[in-house]
This record gives structure tokens, C-alpha cells and sequence, in this order.
């Protein structure tokens, strides 16, 4: 187990096998040492994480649903690393999708459910850019959908 992985475990965070695509297209594309990761939808062990924020979810249950979009992307890495999570060098950017209504107005403390993993994990390596929106609607009706873009060696 490497050193971020070690991390993981400490947060009593163990990454799942990385999710098979939904649809037509490819879980990741690296070009170089930039890898692009697609959208993580929001789910835990029990299933998909649904529902809407300022209607049936407030800011901190959008919270964890976006910790587990973060934790599905670091699958994601790790897959495309062929196992090593320790080949990511950075997080470069996230671009978070909150599934809300149109008077809800906390997608970035949402998305921060995401930042704070990442960055608690990672340390320096998990700082990064990011973009943080609101949807009408996201896939299967979850409440957070969040894409990646990492650096790795």
C-alpha cells in the first residue's frame, strides 16, 4: 500500500474497484501526464446517492455525496495509474455539478465535501482549481456529479 493510500486507510476510507462508464464513454483519457477523468457520480456502498439539494438534501448531506464523487476519482486515478495512486502528482482542476434548486446557492460548500477529502488525503498535492455549479438535473437523479483532471508521473 503506498503513501496515499496509507492515508486513505487512516480516514478509514478504503477506494472501490474504479466504476465502469454509464453510457458511451470511456472512464478517462490521458494525454501525457495530464489525465482527464470523467464525471463521478455520487454513491456509497448502498447505492446512488439521489436526490435534490434545497429540496430533500441540505448542504451537509451534498457533502458527503460530493466526498464520494472524490473518492470514485481517486479509484478512477488509481485505475489508470495501473494501481499506484502514488504516480498522482496533483490535482489540477474539479469541475462539480450539484444536482439543486434554483434558490439553492451553496454548490461550493457543497463541492468543498470533494476539497477537503482530497485535500486531507493528498496534502499540497490535493490543492487545486476548481468550478462549482448548480444543475436542474443530474444522471439518475444524484445529487453530485464531479470530473477530474490530475497530473501524474
Amino acid at each position: 500500500m503506498g503513501n496515499y493510500e496509507t492515508k486513505l486507510a487512516e480516514m478509514g476510507i478504503t477506494l472501490p474497484d474504479a466504476p465502469a462508464p454509464a453510457a458511451n464513454y470511456v472512464p478517462y483519457v490521458q494525454v501525457g501526464d495530464i489525465l482527464y477523468v470523467s464525471g463521478q457520480i455520487s454513491r456509497n456502498e448502498s447505492g446512488l446517492l439521489t436526490g435534490k439539494l434545497g429540496a430533500d438534501l441540505d448542504t451537509a448531506a451534498g457533502a458527503d455525496a460530493a466526498r464520494s464523487c472524490a473518492i470514485a476519482l481517486l479509484a478512477q486515478v488509481k485505475a489508470a495509474c495501473g494501481g499506484d495512486l502514488d504516480r498522482l502528482v496533483r490535482v489540477v482542476k474539479l469541475g462539480g455539478f450539484v444536482n439543486s434548486t434554483p434558490e439553492f446557492t451553496e454548490q461550493p460548500q457543497v463541492i468543498n465535501g470533494a476539497s477537503d477529502l482530497l485535500g486531507e488525503a493528498l496534502g499540497e498535492a490535493g490543492k487545486h482549481a476548481r468550478a462549482a455549479v448548480s444543475a436542474a438535473s443530474l444522471p439518475l437523479g444524484v445529487a453530485v456529479e464531479i470530473e477530474g483532471v490530475f497530473q501524474i508521473k
